[in-house]
């Protein structure tokens, strides 16, 4: 090779290196050809990096590679199949292997990790049984790394049979090897097995093995067994990874356990977003939607941003609260930030504006939304029912059906609500038998019921009304019980409530608003004998009534007031202000006895 011809290689590679328009690659390609280095190891290489990050180019690709000489080396070939099994469309991968084959290319022990790995990205077991029989074929399956991919892709695709066979089969196993199997079962849902095997595992358990079980601790509710993992971890030098403390944040979430959630978060010597977002997002799953407002506001003074999903947490926070003009500086700021809305941060802001009592905003938030699932649907349809527009929201149900949207129970609740709110008993019945019916076939829920009794005892029906509890599949709640109580009080029915009485022992509610209803129910009608036995069974049962309780947000901080409680910090001055109040509103003429 002469000078010239050897300084035109280097220059075609350099060009090749920075070339990133496939325009100009082509003006590359057809200097190549003429000057024979079409078939270079460098320039194949070169090429290959470049279509790894084009999938659209992968018939080009092919056509560029097929008259390559596989027997000099197979990189070029594994890094084009690595580059596109990490894309955007990993089924290229299984493509561009299937067609350098057929022009000669003999697999190698990366070349099917890398093929593999790509089938798993698209759950695409058929492939991974082909390769699989390829492996074995070959003799590739022999190889450790193989192996391993192998139990990986089969538990990933959800084929715990595929990996317990390739498992077994295998003569050494690592870390690896066990936690491929055990994360296979994690995400099929065989939590137990999972527990089992991570019991029998004869090597030291990696990060990636602790997650796996910290997520089965979470999905079987099981705190106990997530509080074991925690104890461990936390004895292990990896025990302060980040990843390790967001799935433990989340597994407490699930567990309904906050505090400790809280504790790990301020653990953590660095936070991510997940780590933002599990916490604030489980606070409200939990609710606990002022911690969780107060953990916003926090972040609010850190470096990390607010995501969709942290916005859609905050906004349900505040319609928990009901506070308006917090839920409009969330909608503000997503305004302000051109963060691009979609069905979670619409239907969030439809349920905030709507618990708060804005129905013409979650009008026209409903309104503007271009695409309506049956999420959003129900978001408004509840907001027009607790805001009393039942009419308008059998209505708006109608034209849901007419959209081609699917109602499902949330939905059918919301319409019950509706009629109870307004009192359309006619309405209700008939829709809580349309749900039943062949059309929609919905398995009516608690609430379902308790809609209904509640309409029906509102109208006085209250015959009617114990007659459907009686056919219910399922035990009353209190919100049931305490219905037909109210109804009883208010059309004068003792004789059902003697018979709760005995009904409400049984069951043992812990709540006390349904025994001070009896309570009142007899004191009303002189019954002292038995208003002194509900008394004596909430004490022997240690049941007390709870103490009422408002909220108010005042710079940033949510304040809580609790009748009877004087531990305010500002509790004097609070008192001494109210009676100012108090002395100028009757000096105004408007109260008569301060007491």
């Amino acid at each position: 090779m002469n000078k010239a011809t050897h300084s035109l290689k280097w220059v075609l590679l350099d060009f090749l290196h920075r070339c990133n328009d496939l325009r100009i690659f082509k003006q590359i390609h057809a200097h190549l050809l003429t000057s024979s280095f079409v078939n270079n190891d460098l320039v194949i290489t070169k090429a290959a990096n470049f279509f790894g990050k084009r999938v659209s180019e992968i018939h080009y690709a092919c056509n560029f590679l097929k008259h390559y000489d596989w027997s000099l080396s197979s990189f070029p070939c594994n890094l084009l199949i690595s580059g596109y099994a990490s894309g955007e469309i990993p089924w290229a991968a299984v493509s561009v292997y299937r067609s350098t084959v057929r022009n000669g290319f003999v697999p190698d022990v990366y070349t099917l990790p890398a093929v593999l790995k790509s089938c798993a990205r698209f759950t695409g077991i058929r492939e991974v049984r082909q390769f699989h029989s390829v492996a074995v074929k070959t003799g590739l399956w022999c190889d450790f790394y193989v192996q391993n991919t192998l139990v990986h892709v089969y538990g990933t695709c959800g084929d715990c049979i595929g990996a317990d066979k390739v498992f077994d089969d295998m003569l050494v196993r690592d870390v690896v090897s066990w936690t491929g199997l055990i994360s296979g079962y994690v995400k099929a849902g065989l939590l137990n097995e999972a527990i089992a095997l991570f019991l029998r595992m004869d090597v030291e358990p990696n990060v990636a093995t602790f997650v796996s079980m910290i997520v089965a601790s979470g999905k079987l509710l099981d705190l106990n067994l997530g509080k074991g993992v925690h104890g461990k971890i936390s004895k292990l030098p990896c025990g302060k990874e980040l990843i390790l403390g967001n799935a433990l944040m989340d597994m407490y979430m699930k567990c309904e356990s906050p505090s400790e959630a809280k504790q790990v978060f301020d653990e953590l010597s660095e936070k991510d977003i997940i780590s933002w977002t599990t916490l604030i997002h489980g606070l409200v799953q939990c609710q606990r939607p002022k911690e969780s407002l107060d953990l916003f506001c926090e972040m609010q003074n850190s470096s990390f941003k607010p995501d969709r999903i942290i916005l859609t947490s905050a906004l349900s926070a505040c319609a928990s609260l009901g506070l308006l003009d917090y839920g409009i500086w969330v909608h503000e700021y997503i305004e302000r930030n051109h963060i691009k809305w979609d069905v979670y941060i619409g239907t969030a802001l439809i349920d905030m504006y709507a618990k708060c009592g804005c129905i013409e905003k979650a009008q026209q938030t409903f309104n503007v939304m271009p695409f309506r699932n049956v999420q959003m649907w129900n978001a408004f349809l509840g907001g027009l029912a607790i805001n009393g527009y039942g009419q308008e929201a059998l209505k708006q149900f109608e034209e849901m059906i007419k959209s081609g949207a699917c109602p499902n129970e949330v939905t059918f609740l919301a319409v019950l609500t509706a009629c109870c709110h307004s009192g359309l008993v006619e309405e209700g019945r008939w829709y809580f038998h349309r749900m039943k019916d062949r059309r929609y076939n919905l398995s009516p829920w608690l609430e379902h019921y308790g809609c209904l009794v509640d309409l029906l005892c509102r109208a006085g029906l209250v015959g009617e009304a114990l007659e459907l509890i009686k056919t219910m599949p399922m035990a009353p709640d209190v919100q049931i019980v305490g219905a037909l109580l109210t109804a009883c009080n208010t059309y004068g029915n003792v004789e059902i409530s003697q018979n709760m009485l005995k009904y409400l022992y049984d069951l043992e509610y812990q709540d006390s608003g349904v025994y001070v209803l009896l309570s009142n129910l007899y004191a009303t009608n002189e019954k002292w004998a038995e208003v002194r036995k509900v008394r004596r069974f909430m004490k022997e049962k240690g049941i007390s009534k709870a103490p009422g309780s408002s909220l108010i947000r005042i710079d940033g901080k949510n304040r809580e007031f609790v009748v009877g409680d004087s531990s305010h910090p500002q509790n004097e001055d609070i008192h001494v202000l109210l009676n100012i109040l108090a002395n100028q509103i009757s000096l105004g003429g408007h109260i008569d006895n301060l007491s």
